[in-house]
């Protein structure tokens, strides 16, 4: 867009060259044909000036991250005059903010950020990111600030501070207040009301937020803001000077992939711990019940699903640790009698698995606790009445083909000396026995060979008699 602006100073310089040089006729077409170039030249220039807008609606997480680097990327290839990132956004990962605060600072396009729309607020890690944009507004009943950092809780389920020493957060809030005063000094916004947000988590609403410098300017929407930053003189990080041609610019929008989507949708802790437990329990109840298939395959896909989903959140090992623990005791409950001890273990396991599973106090970052009762109370019967199934039914004797043969008793068709046939439940199978044995005598089975489908037979008087001599 530069190289137009300058196109058409040079083309002013030729008008004015020429008209001091003819006269007449000569110089009335001049005139038009100067008139209608420059005319055409600007219409074309106002045309040209294309604003991408991106909408960041949820919380900062490397999926936000990926979708704002990526539009600055394309704003710059395309030689858009503005990136608009429009937010809404409760906060965040501290890592994913800082590489979006550095993305603004590295980018050749000015960057505005627009909290809007009415009803939603920049907190937490949405003050840095409104702090780095070259251009802050916000829309009308919205709200900044609660930019204090936060940590995950103990193990034991203390304050923040019994799990990280007073030292450290001291050190990383002091961290962020230098790297947010640095920001707002380079904008010229109120550095002092920035600290303020991070040492006492202060919150203003928009009117409070242009009144203390906070933001540039408080707009209705989109072309308002276009509107009123006609004109500006832009400085980037860089040291290039942007003049900003907006009004009546063409706005172009463009929203995250259907990958971007399915992801930022995973990255939502409820999901990707239940899709992690479905895993868990589909491969349990296909490894317990070969050839049924369909659990094997949905949980393996729920489980690598759920895996790459955990990529997105501040994991604890410790908790997901914790949650296997609680399987392995569910199991052992099923197979060695606990009277329930090891069923109460599981449970206490797993409570504090999931509590644990994602390392922040923050509530759009953690398990609710309506999920992880669900979940409990639904391992519990799982574990207890379809694994425990299972089992019992891989416990339960043979009642059907050459296996279950064994301990039925029949009656001697062909006498065995040592091998005949015997008949049982209406069927001839051949026999053989130690002991000789007439025509309709009763005989027990005590082994079945399956290579020869034989059995092995003894008289169930002998059997009897075998019996009492071992007792």
């Amino acid at each position: 867009m530069a190289k137009l602006d300058d196109f058409l100073d040079l083309m002013l310089n030729l008008f004015y060259f020429f008209d001091a040089k003819l006269t007449g006729l000569e110089l009335n077409m001049r005139h038009f044909v100067f008139s209608f170039v420059l005319t055409f030249l600007f219409a074309f220039n106002s045309q040209a000036q294309v604003v991408h807008q991106i909408i960041v609606d949820g919380v900062i997480n490397p999926v936000a991250t990926e979708y704002i680097t990526q539009s600055i990327d394309r704003a710059e290839k395309a030689h858009a005059v503005l990136l608009v990132i429009r937010l809404d956004t409760p906060g965040g990962l501290m890592e994913s903010m800082h590489r979006i605060v550095k993305a603004i600072q590295a980018s050749t396009v000015p960057i505005a950020v627009y909290v809007a729309p009415s009803g939603a607020r920049a907190a937490s890690a949405g003050v840095f990111v409104t702090y780095a944009a070259h251009i802050a507004a916000m829309a009308p009943s919205t709200n900044i600030g609660s930019a204090h950092p936060v940590f995950g809780a103990s193990p034991t389920g203390g304050k923040p501070d019994s799990a990280m020493s007073k030292t450290m957060l001291e050190k990383v809030t002091n961290d962020a207040v230098a790297k947010i005063r640095g920001m707002a000094v380079k904008r010229g916004r109120n550095a002092n009301w920035a600290e303020k947000a991070i040492r006492q988590s202060a919150n203003i609403t928009d009117r409070e937020a242009l009144k203390l410098h906070v933001v540039d300017y408080v707009v209705p929407n989109l072309d308002s803001l276009l509107t009123v930053i006609n004109g500006k003189t832009i400085t980037l990080d860089n040291g290039q000077t942007v003049v900003l041609r907006t009004a009546g610019a063409r706005v172009e929008t463009f929203g995250m992939s259907w990958r971007q989507r399915i992801l930022d949708t995973l990255s939502n802790p409820n999901i990707a711990y239940i899709l992690l437990m479905l895993g868990i329990y589909g491969l349990l109840f296909e490894l317990y019940n070969p050839g049924t298939i369909l659990p094997g395959v949905v949980g393996g896909i729920c489980l690598v699903v759920g895996l790459y989903a955990l990529q997105t959140l501040p994991v604890n090992y410790a908790g997901f640790l914790l949650i296997i623990f609680a399987v392995i005791l569910f199991l052992l409950e099923i197979k060695i009698p606990s009277y329930g001890l090891l069923t109460i273990g599981g449970v206490i396991s797993l409570i504090m698995g999931s509590i644990m599973l994602f390392d922040s106090p923050l509530p759009f970052l953690r398990v609710s606790w309506q999920v992880i009762t669900f979940v409990v109370i639904l391992s519990v019967l799982f574990f207890v009445f379809v694994i425990g199934m299972a089992i019992r039914i891989h416990r339960k004797k043979p009642t059907t083909g050459l296996i279950g043969m064994i301990g039925e008793q029949g009656e001697v068709f062909k006498p065995l000396n040592p091998e005949g046939t015997i008949k049982i439940h209406g069927e001839f199978w051949t026999a053989f026995s130690d002991v000789p044995c007439k025509k309709g005598q009763r005989v027990r089975v005590v082994e079945a060979d399956r290579e020869t489908l034989r059995l092995k037979v003894v008289p169930v008087q002998g059997a009897q008699k075998t019996a009492d001599n071992k007792k």
